[in-house]
């Protein structure tokens, strides 16, 4: 712990020596333990300030904990969207849709590759805001369909929006345009022998068998994720020749993977779902008032 005192006693140096000042009592330290580490007291103290370490830690807006399980900053996240969209139905006829989709959606997708590997039931909550968002664009019940609302509104879910700020990254790693810390995580896949078959062209050295294993800690780390569902994507999109180009065909790809386009039919619009939506409702309604008017006679 020396070290880490020592690095923190220099960085408050250097901020004094250029007109600023380090704020100790708000300096946030976040111990990450390895496998089997024994529970030990890291506090230190620079410059008469006690440094503790805390359960979870804020870094550029994100609730880390000493799990790197997400699960405090997706329950954050949760609870500050609910309140935007609480706020935002309050002003639905002043905003327009492209307004209301980038006040919720630019919520979902800060440092949402984070969440990359992480079941289903943890990023649910997530997913769910998301379906709200789809509901109050169109001002529909909650309880009304949403795959054509999303596809509509060509937005996806949540799942693949992460998998797709992943593929982003190993794109760029793949062609030197990433940091270099990024570029030694991934391996060009190289086959021993020259093969007939393009479809593994571009592929990436895929991770061993002991870093795949389900749930763990190392099948969540980009140098294992990102050869893996590289190699899932078809080929044609693996070779494109920008990032824009690769942008339209992941997008394009991962449409046709989690939101079934098939269940959309031209006999089937968005105003045909909100006009169902609403006979329902009317319907319910009126069955309420009768009902009332049965027992107020009984």
């Amino acid at each position: 712990m020396s070290s880490a005192c020592d690095c923190l006693a220099d960085i408050s140096s250097w901020t004094a020596a250029h007109h600023l000042k380090l704020n100790l009592s708000k300096t946030e330290l976040l111990f990450i333990p390895g496998k089997d580490c024994p529970r030990m007291d890291l506090s230190f103290t620079v410059e008469d300030v006690t440094v503790s370490p805390l359960s979870m830690a804020r870094n550029l807006g994100v609730l880390l904990d000493s799990r790197l399980s997400c699960a405090p900053n997706i329950t954050t996240v949760a609870q500050s969207c609910r309140f935007a969209l609480y706020n935002i139905r309050r002003i639905l006829s002043f905003l327009t849709n492209d307004a209301t989709q980038l006040l919720v959606i630019s919520r979902l997708v800060n440092c949402n590759s984070l969440l990359a590997g992480l079941p289903a039931s943890v990023t649910k909550p997530l997913q769910h805001i998301q379906n709200t968002a789809a509901h109050l664009v169109y001002n529909l019940p909650k309880f009304s369909h949403v795959t054509p609302l999303l596809h509509d509104l060509h937005w996806l879910s949540v799942a693949a929006r992460i998998r797709s700020k992943t593929m982003v990254l190993a794109f760029k790693a793949v062609n030197k345009t990433a940091p270099i810390y990024l570029q030694t995580l991934v391996r060009p896949h190289t086959p021993a022998r020259a093969l007939c078959s393009t479809t593994s062209a571009g592929w990436l050295v895929p991770p061993s068998l002991r870093a795949n294993k389900a749930r763990s800690v190392k099948s969540r780390l980009f140098s294992s994720l990102a050869p893996q569902w590289w190699n899932e994507l078809p080929t044609n999109v693996r070779t494109a020749e920008s990032l824009s180009i690769f942008r339209i065909r992941l997008k394009t790809c991962l449409f046709r993977i989690h939101l079934d386009t098939h269940s959309l039919t031209p006999s089937q619009p968005i105003s045909d779902i909100k006009k169902k939506c609403m006979h329902l409702y009317v319907r319910i309604v009126s069955t309420s008032i009768v009902a009332l008017m049965h027992l107020k006679n009984v």
